[in-house]
């Protein structure tokens, strides 16, 4: 299945198909904060960092207040069967996304991509914020 979105938002007439679902594996935690971070359902902010000295498909992965918790996998080793590599997302997202946590194992955190603008995404990752401070 598959069906349009608008993954530019500066540039709201432009638009993609892409698949329904898309996943992608997160690795690297381990050097940066671990498991801890990460929740089921919880977003996360995704950029790509084309200056990475060690892959020029790099995505960081951050949290607010925390920063960079992981990078999305890029290689056969780290990408969990079934996701997408960075390098085979790198050209179908824009450079800013959001994604949201749906399996955590002690080696790879298994995430899928959201959809939406990034004025809305930004709002909820606020809310998230915000619920986790109560």
């Amino acid at each position: 299945m598959t069906y349009h979105c608008k993954l530019h938002p500066k540039h709201p007439s432009t638009q993609t198909t892409v698949p329904a679902d898309i996943y992608l594996t997160i690795t690297g935690f381990k050097h940066y904060y671990g498991l801890q971070p990460f929740r089921i359902g919880q977003l996360i902010r995704c950029r790509k960092e084309p200056e990475n000295v060690y892959d020029d498909e790099a995505i960081c992965c951050s949290l607010p207040m925390l920063g960079t918790v992981g990078y999305v996998a890029n290689s056969p080793s780290t990408t969990a069967g079934g996701t997408m590599s960075a390098g085979r997302l790198y050209d179908r997202v824009p450079k800013r996304f959001y994604v949201r946590v749906c399996f955590t194992s002690f080696t790879k955190i298994i995430c899928k991509l959201e959809f939406g603008t990034l004025a809305e995404l930004d709002r909820r990752m606020k809310e998230q914020i915000e619920r986790a401070d109560n």
